[in-house]
């Protein structure tokens, strides 16, 4: 049997008879096989930064549904530790960091991050998955962007108005720029260690920068994205990077100005629209209502044969427009992954 590099291919905007396809938080909750590991293992850190766990995971969905992608089971907040930041994460809270970065003395008390001390399972888990995909699919990692780092960082733990890096935006914004420098760095080499891990796709989630408004996201989020995808393309320019922020309407015709290969789009954009707005030679990926997967199969159907008409044949991979919801139905994703397969020649 041959390969399968439909995702490489659609990352280089080819014509394809189908999109590929993968989903976000393809590996969770929503399959039965995920919550029974939950139970015998029930720290997230653990499911995350134990190698054979987390390649287990990551490879559940890959074994029931084929998709195009396999994405590694991980978080965006695993680097955090490698540069002094600890967190924990709470079942049902959500992260929370032991020690939130407020002042410019505990950001230059940061250390330099080094992959093969800070994270040394990242190897071990990519090898696995590569063990077991071999070519019939493309692997993909994934890290957080600079400015949603910054902000758990700085936050504390999650949040509804970010009012606390914003206002730290505002009236210290030399602490935040050398806060989110020192992210960049480490979070470009977070990306080029994955590469030669086994990575072939990496997407980077910059979840909170959809809260930003556009003078802001171009002075605090993007040219810190561009310094993480220009540190990884001097090394590795081949490798696809996309770009994947939730709420990004307000500022999507400047997520091409990171340098990313392809721009994931959330789903309260219509993706023929999204096109017309960052350009048609730029790759897309989505967009999908994760809502839509509760409906009879029939509308799941016609929702997805809609998007795709929308993205046309070229440069597009298709996903949700956000990660798949905890209480999904599993066979209503094992129909969307069908779905999109079937409609190849």
């Amino acid at each position: 049997m041959g390969g399968n590099d439909r995702l490489l291919r659609a990352a280089r905007g080819e014509v394809l008879d189908r999109p590929p396809v993968w989903m976000m938080r393809q590996a969770g909750r929503y399959m039965k096989v995920y919550r029974d590991l939950r139970d015998k293992y029930p720290t997230f850190r653990e499911r995350s930064e134990i190698a054979e766990l987390a390649a287990e995971i990551s490879l559940q969905p890959f074994r029931a549904f084929q998709p195009d992608g396999v994405i590694m089971f991980s978080d965006i907040l695993t680097p955090l530790t490698g540069i002094g930041i600890n967190f924990d994460i709470v079942e049902s809270r959500g992260p929370i960091i032991e020690s939130p970065i407020r002042t410019q003395a505990q950001v230059d008390a940061l250390t330099e991050f080094d992959p093969d001390t800070a994270v040394p399972f990242i190897r071990k888990i990519l090898s696995a998955i590569k063990d077991e995909v071999k070519d019939q699919a493309t692997i993909l990692g994934f890290v957080g962007a600079p400015w949603t780092l910054a902000a758990y960082s700085i936050e504390g733990k999650g949040s509804k108005d970010y009012s606390t890096i914003k206002a730290m935006a505002y009236k210290e914004p030399a602490i935040v720029h050398s806060f989110l420098t020192k992210i960049a760095e480490m979070i470009g080499t977070y990306v080029i260690h994955q590469i030669e891990c086994g990575a072939q796709v990496v997407q980077m989630f910059d979840s909170w920068a959809g809260h930003l408004c556009p003078t802001d996201y171009k002075t605090f989020a993007l040219p810190y994205q561009k310094m993480v995808v220009d540190k990884v393309k001097a090394k590795y320019p081949n490798t696809p990077l996309i770009l994947y922020i939730s709420g990004s309407a307000g500022v999507l015709d400047l997520m091409p100005k990171s340098g990313v290969d392809i721009v994931s789009v959330d789903w309260t954009v219509d993706l023929a629209d999204a096109r017309d707005r960052i350009g048609h030679d730029i790759p897309v990926q989505g967009n999908l209502d994760p809502c839509v997967l509760f409906a009879d199969q029939s509308y799941i159907r016609e929702r997805i044969l809609e998007v795709v008409a929308k993205a046309g044949n070229k440069g597009h991979i298709m996903n949700l427009g956000h990660g798949i919801l905890s209480t999904t139905p599993e066979d209503n994703a094992r129909f969307f992954f069908e779905t999109v397969k079937g409609l190849g020649s």
